[in-house]
């Protein structure tokens, strides 16, 4: 079972090294990181944190899930494996694509152009 957990709708005072801190109390904490948003370097409100095993995981979660954290009450809960995105086009291995939608684009009739 994963000891990865998804802590949500934090404060955006809170850092890395404070949520570690905080989940240390239940016992090891392998990382902990808020995600920050890359133009503004502003926190996202959520971040996760890696326990040494399941068990200290869920302790963690049923101590701090609900929790007020400056006036905010935080979700906490095993964090589920991140979903395949869809190919919405841009630079792969393969190269530039724009889309895979074929309705989508010059040439194909629709907004943007039509056939020549």
């Amino acid at each position: 079972m994963s000891s990865k957990i998804y802590v949500g709708n934090l404060p955006y005072s809170v850092t890395g090294p404070s949520l570690e801190r905080n989940f240390a109390e239940y016992g090891g904490v392998l990382s902990a990181k808020v995600m920050m948003d890359r133009e503004t370097g502003r926190s996202k409100g959520f971040g996760f944190v890696e326990m040494v095993s399941a068990d200290v995981a869920q302790a963690a979660i049923k101590e701090l899930n609900g929790m007020s954290v400056d006036g905010r009450s935080i979700v906490v809960n095993m964090a589920r494996p991140r979903e395949e995105s869809r190919d919405s086009g841009g630079y792969s291995a393969d190269g530039f694509k724009a889309t895979s939608r074929a309705d989508v684009g010059y040439g194909n009739g629709g907004h943007g152009g039509g056939r020549y």
